[in-house]
């Protein structure tokens, strides 16, 4: 698939893994209203495609995103402002949606809005250059809808700590709070996005799919509720083609040939 570009934000696909690149890096790739219309539109974009099993979200320049573009957001009435906030949930809420898993490539600063769409990512990496934060407490504007995806990410003390403070975390912190899943050289961040990334769009489509969507299922339901849950979904994920011949392959010692049902 030829690369095309809808202002700022580009889209890709390059040996099933779609790429989906933030791209207005003189300012630091805010996530203003078109932007995140942008990132929705791709993110469907690539998840309507058989050709792509895992999904990137990265960013050119020295920061993957300074969050919220404030310029659009003085001067706005209750309505603007709503439809600035209805826009970023549906591309949050999108991220853990599409079938693919959707992993960030993270460099520079991920604050606000930017530290949100790393949390809302299904897996992310960061460059040991990147910091992230929530400071709109420092502006009055306090961080509450990035509250939601950072707060289930890294439990509420740390989260807390964040959101009050309006401090940054380097990306260590992250990784041991949870955040980000590792953090590696700035050099090595899209060699090792690109490994994990094919390490898991190799798996059958058909059920990361289902995997993906029993997560967020059964992540925030009691225990008893989720076992329920999950005890029907993995019987039914057992008796699909994808499932029965991932068994036959591991007991064969053979590699699986995946249909996608």
């Amino acid at each position: 698939m030829p690369e095309t570009t809808a202002g700022l934000v580009t889209v890709e696909i390059h040996d099933r893994i779609g790429l989906l690149t933030l791209d207005q890096p003189t300012q630091r790739n805010p996530l203003s209203s078109m932007m995140m219309t942008e990132v929705t539109a791709g993110l469907h974009e690539l998840a309507d495609s058989p050709e792509v099993g895992a999904i990137v979200i990265r960013a050119n320049g020295p920061a993957f995103s300074a969050g919220h573009d404030l310029k659009e957001m003085i001067d706005r009435s209750l309505d603007d402002e709503r439809t600035i906030f209805r826009i970023c949930t549906e591309m949050m809420e999108t991220i853990q949606q599409v079938p693919q898993p959707v992993i960030a490539a993270v460099q520079g600063a991920a604050v606000a809005a930017g530290c949100q769409l790393v949390a809302s990512c299904d897996l992310a990496v960061a460059s040991r250059d990147a910091v992230f934060g929530t400071p709109g407490v420092k502006i009055g504007l306090f961080c509450s809808t990035p509250m939601v995806a950072v707060s289930r990410a890294i439990g509420r003390k740390r989260a807390l700590q964040m959101l009050l403070t309006g401090a940054v975390i380097d990306a260590a912190t992250a990784a041991d709070w949870g955040l980000v899943n590792e953090v590696v050289a700035p050099d090595a961040l899209e060699e090792t996005v690109r490994g994990l990334a094919e390490q898991v769009a190799a798996a059958s489509p058909l059920t990361l799919k289902v995997g993906k969507q029993a997560f967020y299922r059964q992540i925030d339901l009691p225990q008893a509720e989720a076992y329920a849950e999950m005890r029907e979904i993995m019987a039914a994920n057992a008796v699909t083609c994808d499932a029965q011949e991932g068994m036959r392959a591991f007991l064969d010692k053979r590699p699986p040939v995946w249909h996608g049902q």
